[in-house]
């Protein structure tokens, strides 16, 4: 089993960053991909970002290019999504997903583990 917390949400005005950070738990020794979604209210899951074990591999959603940066640092067990130039659209929870294996996974119905999420607020 693999916890995830997440945490660094929280109100910023548009235009502004986040930094999101995600701290694993658990069996964190076996190699697992990692994944930011988010939520907003009323509306479907959606992708924003993916990175592979190494880091080496990364892939964003269309919202989230040009303006999010997925990174981990595995000897601390953390991933980050830092987001910029940041929009009332991206109000949502954000949740920290992770997948067991090597392949980055970019669907919320294929993930094996999930954080509880952060809220963050982007007034405009």
């Amino acid at each position: 089993q693999v916890q995830l917390v997440e945490s660094g949400g929280g109100l910023v005005q548009a235009g502004g960053s986040l930094r999101l950070s995600c701290a694993a738990s658990g069996r964190t020794s076996s190699f697992y991909t990692a994944s930011w979604f988010r939520q907003a209210p009323g509306k479907e899951r959606e992708f924003v970002a993916a990175i592979s074990w190494g880091g080496g591999t990364t892939s964003y959603g269309e919202s989230a290019k040009g303006r999010f940066t997925i990174s981990r640092e595995n000897a601390k067990n953390t991933v980050y999504l830092q987001m910029n130039s940041l929009k009332s659209e991206d109000t949502a929870v954000y949740y920290c997903a992770a997948k067991r294996g090597t392949r980055i996974v970019t669907t919320a119905r294929d993930m094996d583990y999930w954080g509880k999420g952060t809220l963050v607020t982007v007034s405009s």
